[in-house]
């Protein structure tokens, strides 16, 4: 069971804990980062600031670009973004999750954790948040470039 909010992981990129939206009306998942850039034609580079309105605790993620897609945002705006594959952990579960990267800087929230990446695994209570522990903070690494 999840509530309509949980801290998450996200261990290919050192991410210890973000704080996630788990949204069942979006369809895909969706992570801020900025200096956003194609490495080549497979792979993006990025900087994740996992904790809202603080720099400190960024980190940079390399990651296999596995499609580009145009999506929607909440406002009724659509964006092309880049979509990549992240594996996430909550609960005790772990799982990989198609991702769009884009700038979240006015949400409230670094991650959505749209119903494809629930789906099958969890119920979820838009009454509840944070039936799932935080993660524990993992040992200070200030930047990490994979």
């Amino acid at each position: 069971m999840l509530g309509w909010r949980e801290w998450i992981s996200l261990p290919d990129l050192g991410v210890a804990w973000i704080k996630a939206k788990v949204d069942t009306g979006a369809r895909s998942s969706a992570l801020h980062v900025t200096e956003l850039e194609e490495v080549d034609s497979e792979t993006v580079r990025f900087r994740v600031h996992p904790h809202q309105r603080r720099a400190e605790g960024s980190v940079v993620g390399r990651a296999r670009l596995v499609d580009r897609r145009n999506v929607r945002s909440s406002s009724g705006a659509a964006e092309e973004r880049p979509v990549v594959e992240l594996e996430v952990a909550v609960g005790g579960l772990r799982w990989p999750v198609e991702v769009t990267l884009t700038r979240r800087d006015e949400m409230g929230f670094r991650m959505l954790l749209g119903r494809t990446a629930v789906r099958g695994r969890f119920l979820v209570d838009p009454g509840a948040s944070y039936l799932q522990r935080r993660p524990p903070d993992p040992p200070i690494n200030p930047e990490r470039d994979p």
